[in-house]
């Protein structure tokens, strides 16, 4: 099983990799968090001001391929640096206008991950999910 400190490698590795550019205002946590169908993470921002990366709590078998883990870290990310629930300033209305987030992690090398992310979730997650559910209960 995959633990939050695990996570947190993941997330310096990501951002150092995906995104050196864009500074980090503030801290930035991430942990596992929630057992969902439909939903592998989310970002938002705390009442101390820091922002709580989460990841869907199923992930942390490892039935579940880490670049299934790396995309949805990366597509969070890329919501911090668009200045969703970031300090950053918004530079959308939307956080998915247009399809911003998709084209800026396939501008920054996670265009393949994509596709194996969509292919997982069509052929591999809805068959999966019970299970892993199942052991979490």
């Amino acid at each position: 099983m995959r633990s939050d400190l695990w996570l947190q490698l993941r997330l310096e590795k990501i951002w150092n990799v995906l995104m050196p550019e864009v500074k980090r205002l503030n801290s930035v946590n991430i942990k596992f968090k929630g057992n969902w169908k439909t939903k592998f993470g989310h970002i938002k921002k705390q009442k101390d001001g820091s922002t709580e990366i989460v990841i869907n709590n199923l992930f942390r078998n490892e039935q579940v391929p880490e670049f299934i883990i790396d995309t949805t870290i990366a597509h969070e990310l890329i919501h911090y640096m668009h200045g969703f629930h970031s300090p950053l300033p918004k530079q959308f209305i939307h956080p998915h206008q247009g399809g911003i987030v998709d084209r800026e992690l396939k501008n920054r090398g996670f265009g393949f991950l994509l596709k194996l992310e969509k292919d997982w979730i069509k052929n591999k997650w809805w068959t999966t999910f019970p299970s892993l559910k199942e052991e979490i209960s």
